[in-house]
C-alpha cells in the first residue's frame, strides 16, 4: 500500500490538552524531599516521587516496559530514565530485563506491595481534601472527549447542580488517550473515552455505545449521494489526526486489510484545524459526527456514510477499579446515563447502545 506520509505536513504539534490540575493534586504530585542542614545551610535533595511509583507499578503489572510506556502515554526512554533514577535512589535493582519483558527482583516485589498501598493512600487523601468543598458535597471530575463535549446540551450542565445538589461537578475535555492516562494517574473520577479496547490494569471499563464514523467533505452546492464506498472515501486527499489517533489507526487497518490506497496528506492534532481544512476544500476527512456537527448543520460540510465497510468506534465508561462508591452514586449514574442518551439522540442511526 502506498504510503502518503512522505508528503504529510504536520499541523499544530502542540502537546495533547492536559486536564486541569487542582491544588491538592499538584501538591501530592510533588517530589518527596529531604531537607538537610549542613553548616547552617539548607540543601534540598529530591527523593522518590509519586510519578516514579506509578510508573513502576504499571511496568510491574504489565511486565513489559514498551507496553507500559504506550499505556502511560510516555516515551520509552523517559520511562526507563525514571525507573533508573528510582533504582539509584533505593540503591538496588528493582527489575531484571530480558527478551520477553521484565521480572521483579525481591526488592522490586517489596516495593510493588508498598507502592500500591502508598498510591491508594494518596488517592484517599486527595478525595478527602478535594471532596471537602463542604461537609455534604463530593467532588466528581468527569473527562469527556471533544466530540462528546460538542454534543452536550447546555441545559444538562445547568441542571446538574439542581439534580445533584451534593456533588461538585468538574468537566475535563481531552482526547481519549489523554483522558485514559489522566484517569490511571488518579486525576479523574470517570472518563467517557473511545477505543479503550484492551483491558488496562487499575481501570474498570464498561462499553456504552458503538458509533459509526462519517466521511466529511466540503459543501460545493452539488448534490451528493448519502453514501459512498470505503474505497471511494480513501481515494480522496485526507486530513486526519496523528498516527497514534484511533481514527487513523482504523483507516490504516482497513486499508491494509482490503488492499486500498490511503492518502493522508495532512495531519492535525487540532480538531478546529482539521475542520478548517475540510471547509476550505483542502482535504476531506473520516471523523466522528460530533466533530463536525455544527458545520454540517450550517451547510459548510457534507456528510456521507460508508455503505460497504463502515468504520466504528466503541465508547467506554472508565473508572479507577479501586475507587470507592460516591455517597450520591445513584445520582451520578443517572447523570452519566443522561449523557449517553443525549449522544444516542444526537447520533441517530449512526449509533447503537451496547453493554446493557
Amino acid at each position: 500500500m502506498a504510503r502518503a506520509l512522505d508528503a504529510t505536513r504536520t499541523l499544530n504539534q502542540a502537546r495533547l490538552p492536559q486536564p486541569r490540575r487542582h491544588r491538592a493534586d499538584a501538591f501530592l504530585s510533588a517530589p518527596v524531599c529531604a531537607i538537610l542542614r549542613r553548616n547552617g545551610e539548607h540543601r534540598q535533595e529530591e527523593a522518590i516521587n509519586l510519578r516514579q511509583l506509578r510508573y513502576f507499578v504499571r511496568i510491574a503489572e504489565v511486565g513489559n516496559i514498551t507496553r507500559a510506556a504506550e499505556q502511560l502515554n510516555v516515551a520509552q526512554p523517559a520511562l526507563g530514565l525514571q525507573i533508573r533514577q528510582l533504582e539509584q535512589e533505593l540503591k538496588t535493582e528493582l527489575l531484571v530485563r530480558h527478551s520477553r519483558g521484565v521480572e521483579l527482583t525481591e526488592a522490586g516485589r517489596l516495593l510493588l506491595d508498598r507502592a500500591r498501598r502508598i498510591l491508594q493512600d494518596v488517592e484517599e487523601l486527595k478525595r478527602e481534601i478535594i471532596g471537602n468543598v463542604s461537609p455534604e458535597q463530593e467532588m466528581m471530575i468527569l473527562g469527556l472527549t471533544p466530540s462528546i463535549m460538542l454534543q452536550m446540551d447546555p441545559d444538562m450542565l445547568l441542571n446538574a447542580k439542581r439534580t445533584m445538589p451534593t456533588v461538585s461537578l468538574s468537566l475535563v475535555e481531552a482526547l481519549s488517550r489523554a483522558l485514559t492516562t489522566s484517569l490511571e494517574q488518579g486525576e479523574l473520577s470517570y472518563a467517557l473515552a473511545y477505543g479503550v479496547d484492551e483491558a488496562r490494569p487499575g481501570v474498570s471499563r464498561r462499553p456504552l455505545l458503538v458509533e459509526e464514523l462519517i466521511f466529511a467533505r466540503p459543501a460545493t452546492g452539488e448534490p451528493l449521494p448519502p453514501t459512498l464506498t470505503l474505497a471511494d472515501a480513501l481515494s480522496h486527499d485526507l486530513v486526519q489526526a496523528g498516527e497514534r489517533d484511533m481514527v487513523q489507526r482504523l483507516l490504516r487497518d482497513a486499508a491494509a486489510r482490503y488492499s486500498l490506497d490511503l492518502r493522508i496528506v495532512y495531519e492535525a492534532e487540532s480538531i478546529p484545524a482539521m475542520r478548517s481544512l475540510v471547509v476550505r476544500g483542502a482535504a476531506a476527512s473520516m471523523m466522528p459526527y460530533g466533530t463536525a456537527s455544527e458545520e454540517i448543520r450550517a451547510g459548510k460540510l457534507v456528510m456521507q456514510r460508508v455503505s460497504d465497510i463502515p468504520l466504528t468506534r466503541t465508547l467506554y465508561l472508565l473508572r479507577p477499579s479501586n475507587a470507592a462508591s460516591f455517597r450520591s452514586q445513584d445520582l451520578i449514574d443517572h447523570f452519566i446515563d443522561g449523557i449517553v442518551r443525549r449522544l444516542l439522540d444526537s447520533l441517530g442511526p449512526l449509533a447503537r447502545r451496547v453493554g446493557i
